[in-house]
């Protein structure tokens, strides 16, 4: 697998920078590096780093994280009570403040159970309380019992408990204070699902210290469920080791949040052109227009497709360069979240480039895990089936869970029902991307002419394009609502 910050290049030639590209090279410029390495250096960084990233995180967010990662890199003795601190301050507080989800999928889930009277903010700090010390006692655990279920299989043992919780939770004889509770277990668990099994197998190879695997449990560079930076063995390798690397690293990072800062304007401008000045729909607008049989022309809705693939890749690109860029901040050399996806050659290196950390989290607990149990003696059959596991299963199964607050609200059958169109794109995402990896173990590469980058760019996103209308995280129109859009834009009526 390549990284986001050194995809292979056809022919294993190194394409020569552009000027412009050379001129934003401020990491590469020695006494830039020098500069960034003195303390007057450090504290303009300190200042474009809170400049560029309190707008998007808020004012004491952006100051406990900046301030955070500078001070773990200028204490290095102290930098896992630095991060740890950190990491779970902006836990607590950002709960107790309401600037995480948690508030608001328990007080959703109070409401389908009027009268019992329980505080959203209690249950949420008490479960988050509970929570963190349960996590310190799995990693104790896990450190003494490295061959236990948990620590072998954590990511599937976690998703047992949280499968056994919700069933619990809908049973019809569960009602009351008892329902509240456990839903509000599993709003708080739900989070750490996928920072946990990093720590356990951390853990569990290296027994490492309790407390830095809790320092970077869903760290305060990356409050979502996705783990930007994966767990605390990716970042040990990554981390900056000379003074000279740091500062690098530091430049790096102030490039990434104004980088971010420039696709926020950027969205902002698509917005402001394409649906203030001329009035493209958003896409829901645009099948609600067609289920009520007063479509907007072809052309209109196909803008409205693109606009909306457009301003989801511009979101995933700038969350994934802000929390990167914090972490770079902190001295860890992470690569890029999102890396040129517009330059994507085939389905598998726009998988990898879109969303890395994404995929990196779907390969190494889905993909690997399947890659080295079935199919040994059929490598394509087992290079297939490992790459459905990872892009359709473990895709599926992420998305879900991000939102299983909606099991509690609506139920698990509307629940699921509203999820088939989701889980209809992983399964296409699946095959395709399947496909694409074999074509490429077989040898098949695409042309390196200009016809042939033209071809595979107009192949790769028109898929992205069309698969969107499926994947825009939107729950109001059914998989058959979709399709029929989908193909009245084809001409199909």
């Amino acid at each position: 697998m390549t990284t986001p910050d050194a995809p292979a290049v056809a022919g294993g030639r190194t394409p020569a920078p552009s000027r412009l590209r050379s001129f934003l090279a401020i990491d590469a410029r020695e006494p830039l590096i020098a500069r960034a390495q003195a303390p007057a250096g450090q504290l303009l960084i300190l200042v474009v780093a809170l400049l560029a990233v309190a707008p998007h995180l808020g004012t004491w967010p952006a100051a406990l994280a900046v301030g955070a990662a500078m001070a773990a890199t200028a204490r290095p003795g102290w930098r896992t009570p630095i991060l740890f601190g950190a990491t779970w301050t902006t836990a607590f507080l950002g709960t107790a403040l309401g600037e995480n989800d948690t508030l608001d999928s328990i007080v959703a889930v109070l409401e389908t159970e009027r009268g019992s009277g329980l505080s959203p903010l209690a249950l949420a700090m008490g479960f988050l309380a509970l929570l963190f010390l349960g996590a310190i006692g799995i990693l104790r655990h896990v450190a003494r019992a490295p061959r236990s279920l948990i620590a072998r299989r954590p990511l599937a043992t976690l998703l047992a408990l949280e499968a056994l919780l919700c069933g619990l939770a809908s049973l019809d004889a569960v009602r009351g204070t008892p329902r509240v509770l456990l839903w509000s277990a599993i709003v708080v668990l739900t989070p750490y699902l996928w920072f946990l099994p990093y720590a356990i197998v951390d853990q569990r190879t290296r027994a490492q210290d309790t407390w830095q695997q809790m320092a970077f449990l869903r760290p305060f560079w990356s409050p979502a469920y996705l783990p930007f930076g994966k767990g605390a063995a990716f970042l040990r390798k990554h981390l900056a080791q000379t003074p000279r690397e740091l500062a690098v690293t530091r430049l790096k990072a102030v490039k990434l949040l104004l980088w971010a800062n420039l696709l926020i304007f950027l969205r902002a401008a698509l917005a402001w052109i394409f649906e203030g000045q001329l009035g493209i729909p958003r896409v829901a607008e645009a099948v609600d227009a067609h289920l009520a049989g007063q479509p907007f022309p072809v052309l209109a809705g196909w803008a409205a497709l693109v606009l909306s693939t457009a301003r989801f890749s511009l979101q995933i690109a700038i969350w994934a360069h802000l929390f990167i860029g914090i972490a770079r901040l902190a001295g860890y050399r992470l690569p890029r979240g999102c890396w040129r996806p517009l330059e994507s050659r085939t389905l598998m290196d726009y998988f990898n480039r879109f969303h890395y950390y994404f995929k990196e989290l779907l390969v190494d607990f889905f993909f690997f895990p399947t890659f080295f149990k079935v199919f040994r003696a059929h490598p394509r059959l087992r290079l297939f089936f490992a790459t459905f596991m990872a892009a359709g299963v473990g895709n599926a199964i992420w998305h879900f869970t991000r939102d299983i607050v909606l099991v509690a609200t609506d139920g698990a059958p509307a629940a699921l029902r509203s999820y088939a169109s989701y889980a209809f794109y992983c399964l296409v995402l699946a095959v395709a991307v399947g496909l694409s990896q074999v074509r490429v173990s077989l040898g098949i590469r695409p042309s390196p002419t200009a016809f042939g980058r033209l071809y595979s760019f107009l192949f790769v996103w028109s898929f992205v394009v069309c698969m969107h209308l499926f994947s825009d995280g939107s729950r109001q129109h059914t998989l058959g609502e979709r399709m029929a859009f989908l193909a009245s834009l084809s001409g199909v009526h």
